[in-house]
């Protein structure tokens, strides 16, 4: 899979060393026109840029129009189309009207699989099936806790999306044929069951980055064991640079790497 892990302001330029592609959160644009300016130079060195609409990080998605322009001015290689939260129908509508009055903005379209349902969560997979360019699936859905068990929420997290796409591939309905984007993660050993999957493509997610700005180092083979950073990336983009907290960042995810290829 190629990885891309969210990376404070100052570590940016160092972000090359571990990142496959560069992941950018819309509404940070807003405060911070450094961070702007990185994600557009990334373009024009012929980076690959992934655009999210910032959902996680601000509760609901960033407001359509200014998310098209956004678009309009960083040129992403592919970006995330407003959905909203465990809500299929209204993600599926927010498609449908995004894509009417945005189709011609420049880049591929991901489609976020959302539910509070298998049944929900199938239809929407279905129908990103047949319109995005890309599919992504998230690490927290609570339907997860209705199919899935684990010591605590974060393995029933790690669980439920294994579940979920073992499921989907053993019942024919995973399109292999399509890119497939993994959205953040609650535990790093989770990546270890995806190895080989066909139509896997990309993952996000800040995790080693926010346990080295914690002074918390991975475990090879397994990431951080049975927790992960409360704090959001977001919350600490503005984190001073710190030549002892890069090593670890350096450590954290040569080993979160080690992890998705299987290396134990």
């Amino acid at each position: 899979m190629l990885i891309s892990h969210e990376t404070p302001i100052a570590y940016l330029p160092q972000s090359y060393l571990w990142n496959d592609y560069d992941y950018c959160l819309v509404h940070l644009c807003d405060t911070h026109p450094e961070y702007l300016d990185f994600y557009k130079e990334a373009v024009k060195k012929g980076r690959e840029v992934l655009l999210d609409n910032s959902i996680f990080e601000l509760g609901e998605s960033y407001d359509p129009e200014k998310f098209a322009d956004r678009i309009v001015d960083i040129k992403p290689t592919y970006f995330i189309v407003p959905d909203v939260l465990e809500d299929a129908a209204q993600t599926m509508q927010n498609w449908d009207d995004f894509v009417a009055n945005y189709g011609h903005l420049p880049g591929m379209k991901i489609g976020v699989v959302q539910g509070k349902t298998k049944q929900e969560l199938l239809d929407c997979y279905r129908f990103m099936s047949d319109r995005a360019d890309y599919i992504a699936i998230s690490f927290d859905y609570s339907y997860y806790s209705i199919t899935s068990c684990g010591k605590n929420k974060l393995e029933t997290y790690m669980n439920g999306r294994q579940d979920f796409i073992a499921w989907l591939n053993c019942t024919g309905w995973w399109r292999s044929d399509k890119p497939h984007h993994l959205l953040g993660c609650s535990l790093a050993r989770e990546f270890k069951a995806y190895c080989g999957l066909k139509g896997l493509r990309s993952v996000d997610t800040s995790n080693p980055i926010v346990a080295a700005l914690n002074d918390e180092r991975y475990i090879r083979g397994i990431g951080l064991l049975n927790h992960k950073p409360k704090v959001k990336l977001a919350d600490q983009i503005d984190a001073k640079y710190d030549k002892e907290k890069l090593k670890l960042m350096l450590q954290n995810t040569q080993a979160f790497r080690e992890i998705t290829e299987g290396r134990l």
